[in-house]
């Protein structure tokens, strides 16, 4: 199963497919003659019933519509089916077919500027998690350096915060190559400074480490008003670690300064 790492970029791209199919009417939730959609509709159609089916809780009718326009080479189709796979949603969780739908994805590429390209980044970021833990019971065995070079590829071409934050969390730890606290230091600044919560704590606790004391402990300080409950406890750690050897006055820089980046992506 995917982790939530990657579940607000899927929900901005849910949201995407949602605009694209409130713009146009969408079908009524049956195959059935009255639906005017069938297996030999066109893919978008089939594809906007499967949205419409799942949106309103056929999850069934959703994923034999997904499956239909998938087969005609529908890339959001394909994408949403991979989807419902890895989180067990609608179908029995398979991590292996989910893995195997997002290779396709990102095998087929996408063009400069094509409507397309959103699902083909998730695809290599799902496909990256997949390397980096690997798919008990399958093939798919962890692989650190196809995980790291899928980041690096979403990072740089990208600009992915999440993919820049992963990457320099691998760079920093020597996992899927050498270790390089330099080149983790300029992905985690380009990742915190698009508000990325991890990236600001760990960007912030390498600062501090460094000397940069109330920079350093503004940025974790920072980070805890962004982070996600899963994640809360690891940085709320780092911070509290840092502003317990603290001087008073690095402490009250520190809080001051936070406030300000909580109101903006960079300091």
């Amino acid at each position: 199963m995917l982790t939530s790492e990657f579940r607000p970029f899927r929900a901005m791209l849910v949201g995407l497919s949602l605009a694209c199919c409130a713009a146009m009417a969408c079908p009524a939730n049956a195959f059935d003659i009255k639906s005017g959609v069938s297996k030999e509709s066109g893919p978008f159609d089939l594809f906007k019933f499967g949205f419409k089916a799942y949106k309103n809780g056929q999850k069934e009718e959703a994923v034999e519509a997904y499956k239909y326009a998938a087969e005609k080479g529908h890339t959001g189709s394909r994408w949403a089916l991979a989807n419902m796979y890895a989180d067990g949603d609608g179908v029995t969780q398979n991590d292996f077919e989910a893995f195997k739908i997002y290779s396709e994805i990102a095998q087929q590429g996408v063009e400069p500027g094509s409507e397309d390209t959103g699902f083909f980044v998730n695809a290599l970021l799902s496909l990256a998690n997949y390397y980096k833990h690997g798919i008990p019971g399958s093939p798919i065995k962890t692989d650190l350096s196809q995980a790291r070079q899928l980041y690096f590829q979403v990072a740089s071409t990208f600009g992915v915060p999440e993919a820049q934050f992963q990457l320099a969390q691998m760079m920093l730890s020597g996992e899927g190559g050498s270790t390089s606290s330099q080149q983790a230091k300029k992905w985690l600044n380009q990742a915190r400074k698009s508000g990325h919560p991890g990236a600001m704590a760990v960007f912030g606790n390498i600062l501090f480490q460094e000397g940069q004391t109330a920079n350093g402990l503004a940025l974790m300080t920072a980070a805890l008003d962004r982070c996600k409950p899963k994640d809360c406890n690891w940085m709320e750690s780092l911070q509290e670690q840092a502003f317990s050897v603290a001087s008073e006055n690095d402490r009250r820089t520190a809080i001051s300064l936070s406030h300000k980046i909580a109101t903006t992506n960079t300091d």
